[in-house]
């Protein structure tokens, strides 16, 4: 670039047009203290052990440990992608790239999906489902329904929305679960409790039962269901305002 010091371009392009017979003259240049250039060297060492290009360029991907859940579905950013049901309570390896995720056990591909940005959303194949949901730990929809009427019938109202919510059943059973293992911690009568004030504000997805739980809400819920009226509020105006 010293040579070209002296000299003013308008563009880069003229500038690699100018450094281009200088690159030439550098390569061809013979060494002071060893034999041949940097031409000849990189002709009889270098070219030959090139290889071509790969047909696909290089993409970045990162690695995460993930665990197949009840509804053969793993969780990769808030995403639920499915696998063969026969790895239910596995753990897999989620190599992700920007438009593929790809599940791998034991170092084995066995499942890819285009990646989804949808949260809380499902990409399920449909060889991946079993073909009656029988076998892997005895959960069907009609088990879960019955465990939610052992507890109330509010309970297995709110089992039974989350169902059909999906549109597979066996999407809402991890759903289902968490919501009926509220019972441990807070025991069957606040579940019950928790779950009919859910429905009657139309949110029982297993948040807001916890949430509910969790701040007492339900030990101040009327037993009974009665249609909901706004209370007295400064900032009702009430039907007069309009006339």
């Amino acid at each position: 670039m010293a040579r070209l010091r002296h000299q003013k371009f308008d563009s880069v392009h003229e500038v690699n047009q100018a450094m281009a017979p200088l690159l030439t003259r550098l390569n061809e240049k013979l060494f002071q203290k060893l034999p041949g250039s940097r031409a000849s060297t990189f002709a009889e060492i270098d070219a030959p052990a090139l290889l071509p290009l790969p047909l696909q360029r290089y993409e970045m991907a990162h690695f995460k440990t993930v665990k197949v859940h009840i509804d053969y579905h793993v969780e990769v950013e808030r995403h639920r992608y499915s696998v063969p049901h026969s790895l239910v309570g596995q753990t897999l390896e989620a190599r992700i790239t920007t438009t593929i995720v790809e599940l791998m056990h034991r170092g084995q591909r066995i499942a890819s999906h285009a990646r989804n940005s949808r949260q809380g959303g499902f990409t399920t194949t449909a060889v991946h489902m079993p073909a009656a949901h029988r076998a892997h730990m005895e959960w069907t929809p009609t088990r879960l329904i019955h465990w939610g009427q052992s507890i109330g019938p509010a309970t297995a109202e709110a089992v039974t929305r989350l169902m059909a919510e999906n549109k597979h059943p066996e999407h809402g059973y991890r759903a289902c679960l968490g919501l009926l293992s509220l019972a441990k911690r807070y025991g069957k009568v606040r579940l019950e409790a928790a779950c009919m004030l859910a429905l009657q504000i139309g949110a029982c997805q297993y948040r807001h039962v916890r949430d509910i739980l969790t701040n007492t809400r339900d030990q101040n819920a009327p037993t009974t269901t009665s249609k909901w009226v706004s209370p007295d509020h400064a900032h009702v105006r009430g039907p007069a305002y309009y006339q």
